[in-house]
């Protein structure tokens, strides 16, 4: 039984030092924050200029266009790695498994290049 207390030792010590901090990373602000409201502080931020429309407005096409082109970027990367690492070991198969993936990424990227998300004017 001792031996089973020792190997799970190190991860009651990580687990309450993680309770700790994150209890001290919340409760922090409330005791250091300066306590001074204004109407300046309490107003609504909205990207440093003041709220001019209603909140349900239609948003334009380009920014929906540029999250998509970023999804597609971060895909690539989150799967390129990986699999660069681990390419000798997945042989024919792994690689035109990887050679479908850029293909679909390629074809995103330039339904977005043809609607003009890379074109801000």
């Amino acid at each position: 039984m001792p031996s089973l207390i020792a190997d799970y030792l190190p991860l009651a010590i990580f687990m309450v030092l993680s309770v700790a901090i994150a209890g001290t990373l919340l409760v922090a602000p409330f005791v250091v924050a300066f306590k001074a409201p204004d109407t300046e502080k309490l107003s609504a931020y909205e990207c440093g200029f003041k709220a001019f429309d209603d909140a349900r407005m239609k948003f334009d096409v380009r920014f929906y266009l540029v999250a998509l082109l970023f999804i597609i970027f971060d895909l690539e990367t989150a799967f390129l790695f990986p699999w660069a690492v681990s390419f000798r070991h997945l042989g024919i198969v792994g690689f035109w498994s990887m050679m479908v993936f850029i293909i679909e990424l390629v074809i995103g990227f330039v339904y977005l290049w043809k609607k003009g998300a890379l074109e801000w004017d």
